[in-house]
């Protein structure tokens, strides 16, 4: 005898009143009687219509939801999401003994009768009767189709599941009439095909496809006879027929559908007793659903590609259109992600930083003059355990980042030096830089308002060794801060915040890159490693900025048809001359030859980048860069309350971390891997002259004296002009110039950026 079914529970009365409304319906139904006259026979019931007519003419079938298939840049699957795992198949894709089991067992006389089955009605009754409960249903295979269209509407809502699923007459009316409306409209075969497709077998598998693959690795259509009577059996209660948590009660019930078969004439008595003998013989598939199944280390890249999605304005107008969308699933993502360089970053970060050390390291490299994605990854696995975690420390936090990114020290420098460049600075500009001096008393922003020095901290650089003067290529090559802040004190603040902007440079949370000297050149404040790759990939494109991408394209199947969807664009625009975009990558490439950035440096090919450490060493970083590659590396603490000296990290012991000695090794390795087998494009290099050698000190202060004092210790510097004050090195520095330092923070004096 059927055992019952969930979602029980009615009263004897609720019991009778529901299958005589059905009864008396199928009756109607049967005999042609007007259906608008049973508003008046008093069958309104609680959750009931108040007359058949007030019922939409027709069941709005809404797409069945399937698993989307995330795919790299070459087609291979990195991960399959989905709200309800389910693939689609036609009925020819269908094992005809799967067609004839599910048959069998929920509405034998499916091919006889209508949309109701009043002998199936009478029969539940008498049995319902006798056994003073439910044990027996009358639904017909095609009602149950209606009633799974219903929940399939509901979507994830638990308040519209319990709706579509109640049991009241006023459901039983509703499912009757679409029933009818879908019999006429589908036929048999298409309503068989429809059911396979949107009922549940259990273990998260909503179709007979994805049944077959959870429960035996194979397609539907390879479904054997005893197979075929599992899944069968399973439709009617998953969870106590669930044959990997109770395999001798999915045993018995699959033995009750056999033999269903059989009675019917589906098999023969002698096909039905040799299946039953058969072993279920599993071969269970886990479910693998979400970006924490992705391959390749890809889970973080696939969560950034979920949040494009749900994110961007082309995929609907609003956050739950997008998200409608998504969650119908049925797409096909083909993303940027290059197979070679996600396996190469995921190799180096594992050889350099363990996922257990106290601070973690990510990874990303993009596609200068494309702005695509090739490669994401992090030593800190996606997870929510020990030592895993959920945050990508490669994007902003509107993209599943850290709140406000990560300090990036030195690594800011080269905006300053192509902002200066843009203004018609030459390339061999020379600032005194000493040692240690106080920051600029103030400097002008974009505002017209010059920012106010209103502190006395002192800025120094590095080591002691580092006293100018300082040409912009040594500068570059040693990481001279105070070099750096003089030359923002001469441009003023304005063009670096045009540059920035142009290269895409915000800050983790989404803000601008405050108008603070510490900020404007020393990195005080978060960025994350993809907007930095990003704005380096515009040296490396010569001058040329693309915002990034992840997705190459994107088809979604709905009701067997396959359509293409539009993505978002990588916008590119010039930020800046081809001149300067040389002139940063032959600075930069003196920082990999010999400058701070040399464990880094590339072998066979042109390269480029800079280092970067952040005050106490709590973050260090390398963004460097070929002709057709950009990658950018961060190790630290996501907390940043972890020092990095005396530290181990990958099992290397440092007294110090440098952004040139660890991050700098990453990249190096990434970079050599992403890039075996592709070609070696070169620079356009500029010739930078050597600068002349300072004067001896006899002759310190004497100026030529051809400009005026009104235009202070730049003007004089650049243009030869006097001014009183103080001399160094044949430079004279008025005494007030760089007085005084802001107290940190966002007022941005307490920042040193370090190589």
């Amino acid at each position: 005898m059927p055992k019952k079914r969930s979602g029980g529970g009615l009263t004897a009365t609720q019991q009778a009143a529901k299958f005589l409304g059905v009864s008396v319906l199928s009756g109607a139904v049967l005999a042609g009687i007007a259906l608008p006259a049973f508003g008046a026979l008093g069958l309104a019931a609680k959750g009931s219509v108040e007359s058949f007519d007030e019922l939409p003419a027709n069941l709005k079938t809404p797409p069945l939801s399937q698993r989307t298939t995330i795919l790299d840049a070459k087609g291979e699957t990195l991960a399959t999401v989905y709200s309800r795992d389910r693939t689609v198949v036609d009925l020819k894709d269908i094992s005809p003994y799967m067609q004839k089991a599910i048959v069998a067992i929920e509405d034998s006389r499916f091919y006889e009768h209508g949309a109701v089955d009043l002998k199936g009605v009478l029969r539940a009754l008498n049995k319902n009767a006798q056994s003073g409960g439910v044990a027996q249903g009358a639904s017909t295979l095609t009602q149950q189709y209606v009633k799974n269209v219903f929940v399939e509407e509901a979507g994830d809502d638990p308040t519209k599941v319990a709706q579509a699923i109640q049991q009241t007459l006023g459901r039983k009316i509703r499912e009757l009439k679409y029933a009818i409306q879908v019999e006429e409209e589908l036929g048999k075969k298409k309503i068989l095909e429809n059911y396979l497709n949107i009922t549940f077998f259990g273990q998260q598998a909503y179709g007979v496809e994805a049944a077959s693959q959870r429960y035996f690795s194979k397609h539907a259509r390879d479904l054997t006879l005893p197979e075929a009577a599992l899944l069968a059996g399973i439709v009617q209660s998953p969870s106590r027929y669930d044959p990997v948590n109770d395999e001798a009660e999915a045993t018995k019930r699959r033995n009750v559908v056999l033999e269903r078969m059989a009675e019917v004439g589906d098999v023969s008595q002698a096909q039905a007793e040799q299946a039953k003998k058969a072993p279920l013989g599993l071969k269970v598939t886990q479910p693998k659903n979400g970006c924490i199944t992705a391959v390749q280390g890809a889970s973080f890249f696939c969560k950034y590609v979920e949040r494009v999605f749900k994110s961007d304005p082309v995929f609907g107008k609003t956050k739950e259109e997008r998200a409608k969308v998504w969650n119908q699933g049925g797409l096909t993502i083909r993303t940027t992600l290059d197979p070679q360089a996600q396996k190469s970053v995921q190799d180096s970060l594992k050889d350099h930083v363990y996922k257990s050390d106290k601070v973690a390291a990510a990874a990303t490299l993009v596609e200068p003059g494309t702005g695509k994605i090739l490669a994401m990854g992090q030593s800190k696995p996606y997870g929510y355990g020990k030592n895993e975690t959920e945050y990508n420390y490669s994007v902003n936090s509107t993209m599943g980042g850290s709140n406000f990114g990560f300090p990036t020290g030195s690594t800011f420098k080269p905006f300053v030096a192509a902002a200066a460049l843009e203004e018609g600075r030459p390339i061999t500009q020379t600032y005194p830089a000493p040692y240690e001096m106080p920051y600029p008393s103030q400097v002008q922003t974009c505002s017209g308002k010059p920012w106010v020095n209103t502190g006395n901290a002192k800025l120094e650089n590095e080591a002691e060794s580092e006293v100018g003067p300082y040409a912009l290529k040594k500068a570059m090559e040693l990481s001279v801060n105070t070099y750096f802040v003089q030359m923002l004190a001469d441009i003023g603040m304005c063009p670096v915040v045009k540059m920035t902007n142009a290269l895409g440079v915000v800050q983790g949370n989404g803000d601008k890159v405050p108008e603070v000297p510490s900020s404007m050149t020393l990195g005080s404040t978060g960025l994350s490693p993809l907007t930095m790759a990003s704005a380096y990939a515009a040296f490396a494109s010569r001058g040329m900025y693309c915002t990034p991408v992840a997705i190459e394209s994107i088809t979604q199947t709905v009701g067997g048809e396959k359509k293409s969807l539009e993505v978002p664009k990588s916008t590119c625009s010039r930020a800046m001359s081809e001149k300067t975009a040389d002139s940063i990558n032959t600075l930069l490439s003196g920082v990999t030859d010999s400058g701070t950035g040399k464990q880094a440096g590339l072998s066979g090919r042109d390269n480029a980048g800079k280092t970067g450490t952040t005050d106490e060493r709590k973050n260090a970083w390398f963004v460097g860069y070929t002709p057709n590659l950009s990658g950018a590396v961060w190790v630290g603490s996501a907390t940043q309350k972890v020092k990095m000296t005396r530290i181990t990290i990958g099992g290397v012991y440092h007294a110090q971390v440098y952004g040139g000695d660890t991050p700098g090794p990453i990249w190096r390795d990434a970079m050599t891997g992403a890039l075996e087998g592709k070609e070696a494009p070169r620079f356009n290099m500029v010739d930078i002259p050597n600068p002349e050698k300072p004067r001896d000190e006899n002759d310190k202060g004497n100026g030529n004296g051809n400009g005026n004092g009104d235009e202070g210790f730049i003007g004089g510097l650049i243009n030869g002009g006097t001014t009183t004050g103080n001399t160094t090195g044949g430079i004279t520095l008025p005494d007030n110039l760089f007085q005084g330092q802001t107290n940190g923070g966002n007022n941005g004096g307490g920042s040193r950026g370090r190589g």
